[in-house]
């Protein structure tokens, strides 16, 4: 899409409003422009009022609004302050990044906007409200490349990675990114393999180089929703679709019937006590570690490739233990 100057601008001011603005190269690859209409649109930014700041020199320079610059007019109602606390407690395992400097940045623009009413309760949120923290994956040194792969989704350009597979072997791929989803505090990319055509589930954190090509373009298809991606989907990773039948026994089926395990779960209370569990879902890693955690309290009724994969880690683990005694 062609934007024109007002439609540029504003979108500059966007930029230049993020916690630690943006490289002055960046507005002349994004919107087109050259060097001259660059500072003329700057210098007509800074006419209506805009407290813009350069830092360093050249095209290599960051521009950026005054921190102090804030927007005026909004009021918050407490439980949007709860919401948006509860929204940045949940993207904790993201500190370090520019994603997370970012989120703190909207955050911090809108206490202003906090009514006086409510300004002390707000103050002590993070011990009265908190959201405990699963074993989060470590972006710390990731934020180039996340910054890389958000743009990329957002102006819809392809890119050329490296990414390590889990058997430790590193490959190049040419991929198409879809989504950017998030699942047990880790980052996990939805993209189009160009080279064999398939949409692939990728780990952020095994890419070793992400290279934006920031001339190309692609498109979406118009059909394409991510919640089909994962439908089948037993948590992340995708794996071939069965009929699964699962018994579990008397004493973990609170436990069991306390969360929805999967969209196409049916349950069926038996006569001892028991409860089957039929699932129509994807086999995979994830699938086989959860049923492991129920020791002996699971029967797998169906399919017979999955109950012979959970028995040959049992007997695995067996074998282990009996070694170590």
């Amino acid at each position: 899409m062609t934007l024109n100057k007002a439609q540029k601008l504003v979108k500059m001011v966007e930029l230049m409003n993020r916690r630690g603005g943006i490289r002055a190269v960046e507005f002349l690859d994004r919107y087109q422009l050259d060097p001259r209409t660059l500072r003329r649109y700057l210098a007509d930014l800074r006419e209506i009022g805009l407290p813009i700041e350069d830092h360093g020199a050249g095209f290599d320079r960051t521009v950026a609004l005054d921190p102090s610059y804030r927007r005026a007019g909004v009021q918050l109602t407490l439980p949007e302050v709860l919401s948006l606390h509860f929204g940045r407690k949940l993207f904790t395992f993201l500190d370090g990044t520019q994603f997370a400097q970012d989120l703190d940045g909207a955050i911090e623009r809108l206490e202003p906007a906090i009514p006086r009413a409510h300004a002390d309760a707000a103050r002590d949120l993070d011990r009265r409200f908190m959201a405990v923290p699963e074993h989060a994956k470590d972006y710390s040194g990731m934020g180039e490349i996340i910054d890389e792969l958000i743009t990329s989704l957002i102006y819809s350009n392809p890119a050329k990675v490296e990414y390590t597979r889990a058997d430790g072997s590193t490959r190049t791929y040419r991929l198409q990114p879809y989504t950017l989803a998030t699942y047990r505090q880790g980052l996990y990319l939805f993209a189009r393999d160009v080279n064999d055509r398939r949409i692939k589930t990728f780990a952020v954190e095994r890419f070793s180089r992400y290279d934006r090509l920031r001339l190309e373009k692609f498109d979406v298809p118009a059909d394409y929703r991510p919640e089909d991606f994962v439908a089948d989907c037993f948590g992340i990773i995708t794996g071939p679709v069965h009929d699964v039948s699962l018994v579990f026994d008397a004493d973990v089926v609170r436990y069991i019937t306390e969360r929805t395990w999967h969209r196409s779960q049916k349950v069926e209370p038996l006569a001892d006590g028991r409860l089957r569990v039929l699932m129509h879902v994807g086999l995979s890693h994830e699938l086989v570690t959860w049923l492991l955690g129920f020791a002996g309290a699971v029967d797998i009724e169906a399919p017979a490739e999955l109950r012979e994969q959970v028995a040959a880690a049992h007997r695995k683990a067996v074998m282990r233990l009996d070694g170590e005694a």
